[in-house]
């Protein structure tokens, strides 16, 4: 860990904000009419287009590809659900890796007394459109001492585990130092085995504490506040934090695959500053955010943490950390330069309709739930045009696109010397890499490819101020 801040405190100071000029940047509304809208997430499965989409009063609905809702809810846990207090409800879905076959799926929910309840329910064996109310099986009940401050994402990650994030039991303050007390749930992120049918759910060899008595060991990482929405990279595994702030910060941590054991810090720190240091370690056992921005009335005021953008229908935004803020309707995006400084980008201020939960479909592009309008939107496949101007100094240009064997561009950048191209498919895979030797301001470059199937691919480099662009092949 100590290793990990030593690379990323340099960084960090250096993280700015940039408000871009004529940024296309738009949602277009797919559904409405949902009650309180809060998670929007798919199955996992390949050839599946549906989008489940979670209400905080208890009700789970699908919306088909076409952008027609299927009348009847996938699940109606209504009558389970205390929804009453505005951060308590049905508050998170997660499908089973193995949903295929086992149609299995998790939800995370207060229950009538108030309490966090993290339960598995089955699909239907006669319509996969529904799911069997009957079939629950609680896994973990944590009592919750405030209405506020529960949480309630859960995901699995690409090790095939559950991880569920907890806030720190709410108030103001985390009166009872939760977050920072190794013997409670409370601020934490969790995860679980849930591969037993005899057990509640089994602990990971490999989790931190698993062998310390001074730890619960289901915990996997500390010091969170109210993690409102995390997500794992699709291509690195990385795990992405939206942290809510308390009165000054909202922060954004991000953790790399496998690392574990990381103490966010909370209460003793708010972002970057000290908030209360009574029974505090010393500052460089805690991690610090990638990012932070400001609580102000013209920013925002609590985070919806989102998800590292793995689409093919926005190149411009491939790669980077799309998030906004509940409170304003300001979206950003967050990524790291060539100097591995964190930039931070003011992508549009929207009217603010309570943007409450980001959500992925099977292609890795990108919705946004409005909980207050019950509308549900796709970020646009026109936000990146085929060719497109990356600020005054970058350019790309795409002679013929869609091609059939050749592919042919133009590039515009200030940089002179080496440049790493790469071809990746659809799932962020490596399919080819070659260099090129850039000696000019502006430069053309070629190159075959007759050894790719028809499709659609990126065309990406190791300069991340260049432009992602998307290719499609012909033939």
């Amino acid at each position: 860990m100590n290793n990990l801040l030593k690379f990323l405190l340099p960084t960090l100071l250096l993280a700015s904000t940039l408000n871009v000029s004529g940024q296309q940047f738009k949602i277009l509304k797919v559904a409405d009419g949902f009650n309180k809208p809060i998670d929007i997430t798919y199955t996992g499965e390949i050839n599946d287009t549906r989008l489940f989409i979670t209400e905080k009063d208890g009700k789970i609905k699908i919306l088909k590809k076409e952008g027609n809702v299927l009348p009847t809810p996938f699940l109606d846990i209504d009558g389970k659900v205390n929804s009453i207090a505005n951060e308590r409800g049905l508050l998170g879905l997660s499908f089973d890796p193995n949903y295929s076959t086992n149609g299995y799926f998790y939800v995370n929910y207060s229950n009538n007394n108030g309490n966090t309840t993290i339960s598995r329910f089955k699909r239907s064996v006669l319509n996969p459109d529904l799911a069997d109310p009957t079939s629950e099986k609680i896994l973990l009940v944590v009592n919750q001492p405030y209405n506020n401050h529960n949480g309630g994402c859960l995901k699995f990650g690409p090790d095939g585990y559950l991880y569920i994030g907890l806030g720190d039991g709410g108030a103001g303050g985390d009166p009872g130092n939760k977050a920072q007390n190794a013997k409670e749930l409370l601020g934490k992120m969790l995860r679980i085995d849930v591969r037993t049918e005899t057990e509640k759910y089994l602990i990971p060899n490999d989790n931190p504490y698993i062998n310390r008595t001074d730890t619960l060991p289901e915990i996997w990482s500390m010091g969170l506040r109210n993690p409102w929405r995390y997500s794992f990279d699709k291509l690195t595994g990385d795990l992405w934090i939206g942290d809510v702030g308390q009165d000054k910060w909202e922060e954004i941590d991000m953790e790399p695959k496998g690392l574990s054991g990381l103490n966010y810090g909370w209460r003793c720190w708010e972002g970057f500053q000290k908030f209360n240091s009574n029974g505090c370690n010393a500052d460089s056992l805690y991690q610090k955010p990638v990012f932070v921005y400001e609580h102000k009335s013209d920013i925002g005021c609590s985070i919806t943490g989102g998800f590292v953008y793995r689409g093919l229908n926005n190149p411009s935004l491939y790669g980077k950390y799309l998030y906004a803020d509940y409170c304003t309707g300001i979206f950003w995006s967050l990524s790291q330069n060539d100097n591995q400084q964190w930039v931070n980008v003011k992508l549009a201020d929207l009217r603010d309709e309570d943007f409450v939960s980001f959500g992925e479909d099977k292609d890795g592009e990108l919705y946004v739930a409005g909980a207050a309008s019950g509308i549900i939107y796709k970020l646009s496949d026109s936000v990146s045009a085929t060719n497109e101007i990356n600020g005054p100094d970058i350019e790309i240009n795409i002679s013929e696109n869609p091609t059939s064997q050749i592919l042919s561009w133009n590039l515009r950048y200030y940089y002179i010397g080496k440049i790493t191209w790469f071809i990746m498919d659809s799932q962020g895979k490596t399919i080819k890499s070659f260099v090129t030797d850039k000696s000019s301001e502006k430069e053309s470059y070629t190159i075959s490819l007759d050894d790719l199937g028809p499709g659609t691919y990126l065309l990406t480099s190791d300069k991340t101020e260049i432009p992602v662009k998307k290719i499609i092949k012909t033939n």
